[in-house]
């Protein structure tokens, strides 16, 4: 089964059961500070199993993009992906574990689905500790549709427990299904540490808050929450032993092919840790390119900006010295347009970001070549044991952008070696600082409605449309952060804004909030709130029917985030600093002050 067919079939068996198919979000979470990007499927669905109501109903399923960076280290592995796509099914307040285990195992095993044989399922339960009990309905139900005993493994918290996504919030116990991967008939008893049992989906049952004391008390709203990767069961499904195995990533290494001259070779082989991250590399930054990040030194942009040098890299490597990428992204593009619209619709920028980027990477590459120069020359020639030390090679690497692989083979060249264990604890110390600064920059989230984060959020709709009004119409959103201290706003402009012009800004956003204006909510079709004048990244986003808050006649947006009753109590709107965020991106920081 090919992956289309996995996304058609999946939509398809939950539409039959009631549910409504609600499009992908957007990569940069919209108004939650807590992550860079979207990490899983019910990420930007929080607000609603929070008890918002969504506007689609309380059955919704889709296949949503997601991005994870944790283990980017690990990626060329057989296991590990920067950007893949999630299945997901949801009940907010609707069914509960019985009627999700039963459509599980429905789409699973019947043959106008998945038709997988039970012979080759198992699943685990929740175990139960001192916060709450053993999950004994999950258990009884996959009994009761003939998995054996044998096959049910009893897990504790850190296999079958889900959430609370921050230190309190809603939680539950989880129920994970596996297929046997391995040559011959599947195990009579599942044992969880055996590599060959993979999980292939996993339904979780949201039935707990856990309070600010560590408490676990039901939820008044139980959700169900559950994802199901597409890359991996679809690799599964087609008894490949990694995705990269799959039509998903064999275009692309047909592509690489071509480049290297090399179009004559097995397209099907196993391919090298190098060519898996040039492919998923380039597939992460063609996706999140299209939902606006650009290549920067920050957040997204940082991001995306290492994921686009860490592919070219891999390819001067495997010996590709000229331009390459824009032509693997241009596969990519064509390979998912029809599910991704916005790929389509943002095509040229893409590529002509990408070539941009691998232009002035090749010129970093001559800068940090100029700089390790200098650290050579300063070594005196009689010195027999010439080290590079930790600390210089962590600067070339983090100031430069130079690879330390690439520093490893000039320095050998010279007759250096390098300190590789003072590189990595040199990277280790700075990435336990980068860690504290985001434990401190990302508090709140899409859970936080508290009354700062809310005014913070309100605000930020006002400084979006003074923006308009005084810089002009092509002013857009390009990623906003809130926390209860501040606001952060992105947005497109091609100079920097004067401090006079910022004056003025700040002026229309304090006379709206003194003038207590009310905030109003509609929920419409896409193509209502578009004829309403409403702003908004249309594309590919959003749902059939979206928010549109509107504050007295001065603004009209598309949002999910909470928002005050009007704007009188907001306080006094001041704008602390301006910058530059990423080409053609402009970055205003500004906070409420209460009087």
């Amino acid at each position: 089964m090919k992956a289309s067919d996995l996304r058609k079939k999946y939509i398809q068996f939950f539409e039959s059961k009631g549910h409504k198919a609600i499009s992908s979000a957007s990569l940069v979470p919209e108004n939650d500070p807590t992550c860079l990007f979207t990490t899983a499927g019910m990420h930007p669905l929080v607000p609603y199993l929070l008890g918002e109501k969504h506007p689609s109903g309380t059955r919704i399923c889709d296949y949503q993009k997601c991005v994870r960076t944790g283990d980017i280290d690990e990626v060329g592995d057989a296991v590990h992906l920067t950007f893949f796509e999630m299945l997901g099914n949801w009940s907010l307040g609707d069914y509960f574990k019985e009627e999700a285990i039963r459509f599980s195992f429905e789409f699973l095993t019947a043959p106008e689905w998945l038709n997988i044989s039970l012979d080759n399922l198992a699943v685990s339960v929740f175990a139960g500790d001192d916060d709450a009990p053993f999950d004994e309905e999950a258990f009884n139900l996959w009994r009761e549709l003939g998995v054996s005993e044998a096959r049910i493994a009893r897990l504790g918290k850190k296999d079958n427990w889900w959430g609370p996504a921050a230190q309190t919030g809603p939680c539950g116990p989880d129920s994970e299904m596996f297929f046997w991967t391995g040559d011959g008939d599947a195990p009579e008893v599942f044992d969880p540490e055996n590599k060959l049992w993979v999980e292939i989906w996993n339904d979780v049952f949201m039935q707990y808050n856990k309070t600010a004391e560590g408490k676990f008390e039901p939820l008044t709203q139980q959700n169900v929450d559950t994802g199901m990767g597409v890359e991996r069961v679809t690799a599964v499904l087609q008894g490949k032993k990694s995705c990269y195995e799959t039509e998903l990533f064999l275009p692309l290494f047909a592509k690489l092919d071509e480049i290297r001259d090399l179009a004559s070779e097995d397209v099907e082989r196993e391919r090298c840790q190098e060519e898996r991250i040039i492919v998923d590399h380039l597939r992460a930054a063609v996706f999140m390119m299209s939902d606006g990040v650009l290549p920067g030194n920050v957040d997204q942009g940082y991001v995306l900006r290492r994921l686009i040098r860490r592919a070219i890299r891999q390819g001067r490597k495997l010996g590709v010295e000229t331009a390459f990428i824009t032509k693997i992204a241009q596969v990519i593009i064509d390979e998912y347009k029809e599910c991704y619209p916005s790929l389509d619709a943002q095509n040229k920028e893409i590529i002509n970001e990408l070539s941009t980027e691998e232009e002035a990477f090749a010129r970093t590459i001559e800068k940090g070549t100029k700089e390790f120069e200098k650290l050579i020359s300063r070594v005196p020639e009689h010195i027999k044991n010439k080290v590079v030390s930790g600390k210089n090679a962590f600067k070339l690497y983090d100031t430069y952008g130079f690879p330390l692989e690439l520093t490893i083979e000039m320095a050998a060249e010279r007759g250096f070696v390098v300190d590789e264990k003072g590189f990595k604890k040199a990277f280790e110390k700075h990435q336990e600082l980068s860690r504290k600064g985001a434990e401190n920059k990302f508090k709140g989230g899409l859970a936080d409605d508290s009354e700062a984060t809310t005014s913070l959020h309100t605000a930020t709709h006002l400084l979006h449309q003074a923006l308009r009004n005084v810089l002009g119409d092509h002013v857009a959103q390009k990623g906003s952060n809130i926390t209860a201290d501040r606001l952060r706003f992105d947005f497109s402009h091609p100079e920097k804004v004067t401090r006079d012009i910022l004056n003025e800004i700040e002026a229309i956003v304090n006379d709206v909030i003194a003038k207590d204006m009310p905030i109003t909510l509609e929920e419409m079709t896409v193509e209502d709130a578009k004829a309403a004048g409403a702003i908004g990244l249309f594309g590919d986003r959003y749902g059939e029917i979206v928010k549109v808050f509107s504050i007295g006649d001065f603004s009209k947006e598309i949002c999910g985030g909470p928002h005050a009753e009007s704007t009188g109590k907001l306080g006094r709107f001041k704008i602390k600093k301006e910058e530059s965020s990423s080409r053609g991106v402009r970055r205003i920081k500004a906070v409420l002050i209460k009087e």
